[in-house]
């Protein structure tokens, strides 16, 4: 039996679960989201708990099981509470600015990056050199963090760059220099 398959997802208050073939609809303070799932697999709305049951033990079954439970758990966390990056830019003269809902990035380029976040996900900007990627549907937040990161990865060598909140950073030692 898979451990977390079989978990039961607790329904927060104010968030409801429509279950329609192939597809969950999960709806919450923050917003609605959808969830595909896999026709073979079952799910139950009861008593304030949504279950996963599979049909089988084959092996496709027992890998949409705890895949099929967890992104539903996903979803009814987001439209509850939400999902935040949070993003540190090392540097001199490295900044990072909202501009109407873009933010606005100054990293070591001849000119200042400009990132559009697609619907559905916010950036706040509380200090320049932190920057917080919100929304409801995880997928989509972690990758707008992605990229942005990918903009200027840090540098193993010289601590510049944007990192993630509490990502650890091994700094390569330089050259040793000749000796003479």
């Amino acid at each position: 039996m898979s451990r977390i398959g079989r978990l039961p997802i607790p329904l927060p208050k104010g968030v409801s679960v429509e279950v329609t073939p192939g597809l969950v609809k999960v709806k919450g303070p923050k917003g609605e989201l959808s969830v595909p799932v896999a026709p073979e697999m079952r799910v139950l709305v009861e008593g304030g708990v949504v279950r996963v049951e599979r049909p089988s033990d084959e092996r496709r079954h027992r890998s949409l099981h705890g895949l099929t439970r967890t992104l539903i758990a996903n979803a009814v966390k987001g439209v509850s509470e939400g999902y935040v990056k949070e993003l540190l830019i090392k540097g001199i003269g490295y900044r990072a600015k909202l501009s109407g809902r873009a933010v606005e990035l100054t990293v070591g380029y001849s000119h200042p990056v400009v990132v559009e976040p697609p619907e559905g996900v916010t950036f706040e900007v509380p200090e320049p050199t932190k920057i917080r990627v919100l929304g409801i549907d995880k997928q989509k937040v972690g990758q707008v963090a992605a990229n942005l990161r990918a903009i200027k990865k840090p540098s193993a060598y010289h601590e510049k760059g944007i990192y993630y909140a509490g990502e650890p950073v091994r700094l390569k030692p330089g050259k040793a220099g000749a000796k003479k």
